[in-house]
């Protein structure tokens, strides 16, 4: 079993663990909070992707929201665009946007540190001249993406809060992601600021 499979599992047990111990009063906790935000930030591939794409930007927005003690749910969608390296694919670039649905866990003696972990969904698309043939590169390396693919997966996540006013937070999002695309899995690591807005 990976490293990352192993991490992965050990946020796993913690949120579990956390559930576990459900609030005295939960209808007074869940739902009770909520956030909106905005995020930025540099995306590295890890493994084969290094060799085809470069490091990019990306951005988004999240939603979070008290679910139970300690546990908060949250939603975050992102965009990046991706260029690759010379004569590794046959495409421009590659348009991503990722969906993310999970819950973050906040370590109960250091408040601004929390671990979450969730599902992940991506929805890819090669950025192609129009005159372009598709079916000639289909079958070159990344050329499926000619047509829009969508992957599942998982990611995990460490989150610091670094400013946390009366209706605002900012902090940093440093998260794992990893698609589980055929034959190999795609592994990216996201790193990024973030600014929230309380709801209510």
């Amino acid at each position: 079993m990976g490293k990352l499979k192993k991490i992965f599992l050990l946020v796993a047990g913690v949120a579990l663990s956390a559930f576990a111990q459900e609030p005295q009063n939960v209808e007074d906790v869940a739902f009770s909070k909520a956030y909106i935000g905005i995020e930025g930030g540099e995306i590295y591939p890890f493994g084969d992707l290094i060799d085809a794409v470069y490091n990019t930007y990306y951005g988004g927005f999240n939603f979070r929201y008290s679910y139970w003690e300690n546990v908060d749910g949250v939603v975050m969608f992102h965009y990046a665009y991706f260029e690759p390296r010379p004569d590794a694919v046959p495409y421009d670039g590659v348009h991503q946007a990722s969906g993310k649905l999970g819950f973050d866990w906040h370590f109960p003696m250091i408040h601004p540190v929390s671990l979450g972990g969730g599902f992940a969904c991506n929805w890819t698309r090669a950025d192609l001249d129009d005159g372009v043939n598709k079916d000639s590169i289909y079958n070159k390396l990344g050329g499926t993406l000619t047509d829009n693919e969508t992957e599942f997966g998982w990611y995990a996540r460490l989150n610091l809060m670094i400013l946390n006013l009366e209706n605002y937070r900012v902090g940093v999002n440093m998260m794992w992601e990893e698609i589980w695309t055929l034959p190999k899995r795609s592994d990216m690591l996201y790193v990024g600021l973030y600014i929230e807005r309380k709801l209510w």
